[in-house]
């Protein structure tokens, strides 16, 4: 039968880069996108975060042809224990959360927005890469801070939650260049940005809203911004590869 949509399945390992575990696995990540004709895309994403206490997270993150978020799914455990589990719905007037969370209950949320929202932070390192694109790198490199963004978990490691939560300073992101890298998934042309919201990449920072380590990110430069590399310096010293990549092209 045809296939009027283009799949691409994916795995990323998460390795450490602390001195003591250099290279051990911490994590990893499975994730399909789904892009239809029409240029909606889906991303479904599973994550497992192994440091103590474990996170486990289930994602699926819709986008409009304009890559502006229209509704999501997360489901979070921490410790083996169920976080929460919760609905995202997001208007052009505002952002809807119908969810359950261990700590708050029964929640539901109304949150008013002034314009559509530009991009939901969900914490996927493959989602990651898809909030990029609230930066219009034609402009070349340049830094960049946008407020127009919500988020299911503040923490760093994206274990509470989830609910809306706005961030505290707005998203710091630069676009830092063009270039082609090798992965061990292979080669690929690339978009390089930067996360920064301690601008010390060593600082003793921790787990706090708006002091996240700097964090490099890489992405496709071919229109679908798959994740394929990133780290983060500071006090989580981790990296993250794109391991596997399957590309399924649509099919009369």
């Amino acid at each position: 039968m045809p296939i009027p949509h283009r799949r691409i399945r994916a795995v990323m390992r998460y390795t450490s880069d602390k001195p003591d575990q250099k290279g051990v696995e911490r994590g990893r990540e499975h994730f399909t996108i789904t892009v239809h004709a029409d240029g909606r895309r889906t991303l479904r994403a599973y994550t497992e975060i192994d440091d103590a206490p474990n996170v486990m997270r289930d994602v699926t993150l819709s986008l409009g042809a304009d890559w502006k978020p229209t509704d999501c799914f997360v489901r979070l455990s921490v410790g083996d224990q169920l976080m929460g589990t919760s609905w995202f719905q997001f208007t052009e007037a505002e952002a809807i959360c119908e969810g359950y969370t261990v700590n708050e209950g029964r929640i539901s949320q109304r949150y008013p927005l002034k314009a559509p929202l530009d991009a939901f932070g969900t914490h996927p390192i493959a989602a990651d890469a898809w909030l990029t694109s609230i930066v219009d790198h034609s402009k070349g490199p340049h830094n960049g801070v946008y407020p127009n963004v919500l988020m299911c978990s503040l923490d760093h490691r994206g274990a509470t939650g989830p609910m809306i939560m706005r961030h505290p300073m707005g998203v710091k992101l630069a676009f830092v260049g063009k270039e082609r890298i090798t992965v061990a998934a292979g080669t690929f042309d690339a978009l390089h940005f930067r996360y920064s919201e301690s601008a010390e990449p060593n600082a003793e920072t921790k787990n706090e809203p708006g002091k996240h380590p700097p964090y490099d990110l890489w992405c496709t430069d071919d229109g679908d911004r798959v994740f394929l590399l990133a780290y983060v310096t500071g006090y989580m010293m981790t990296r993250y590869e794109l391991t596997e990549y399957e590309r399924i092209e649509p099919r009369a």
